[in-house]
């Protein structure tokens, strides 16, 4: 075959330091624009984004020669100075080490952009750490819950 073709979905998923609640409102949209940036320049694309003030959802087009560990370093990385230079009030900001990456099929695209769209409505019955787990659960990764 002389051409190669990727279909490569991914949520990924990844909190704040300590998981404060330093994602405002205001601060939210555009973070996720910029994220959305750093993702094309990069030839990926952010298909959706949700979240709430402690951590972020991103479902994301991965191009065929990029790994989800290496599109989550660049967004994290980049986001961070980028909120730091903007918001000099947010010298804090730091996302937390860790992450989750889950792959989406095409035909799961719409619900998952449900979901991420949901978060607000979703949290007020489900912490943060339950949500992760069930991720996990959900695609039978193991896990230590002292990491979590």
């Amino acid at each position: 075959m002389p051409q190669s073709y990727a279909a490569l979905y991914c949520h990924i998923i990844f909190s704040t330091k300590h998981r404060e609640s330093l994602i405002s409102r205001e601060l939210q949209p555009r973070l996720f624009a910029y994220i959305g940036g750093i993702l094309r320049d990069e030839g990926n694309a952010l298909l959706a984004a949700g979240g709430m003030p402690d951590h972020v959802h991103l479902l994301a087009s991965l191009n065929r020669q990029t790994s989800a560990a290496e599109v989550v370093r660049l967004v994290k990385a980049n986001s961070s100075g980028w909120v730091h230079k903007t918001f000099p009030e947010l010298s804090g900001f730091a996302w937390q080490n860790g992450y989750g990456a889950f792959s989406v099929s095409a035909s799961n695209l719409p619900a998952v952009k449900r979901y991420l769209a949901g978060q607000e409505e979703h949290h007020r019955t489900h912490t943060f750490q339950a949500e992760f787990v069930e991720f996990l659960n959900r695609h039978v990764i193991e896990y230590d819950e002292r990491y979590l």
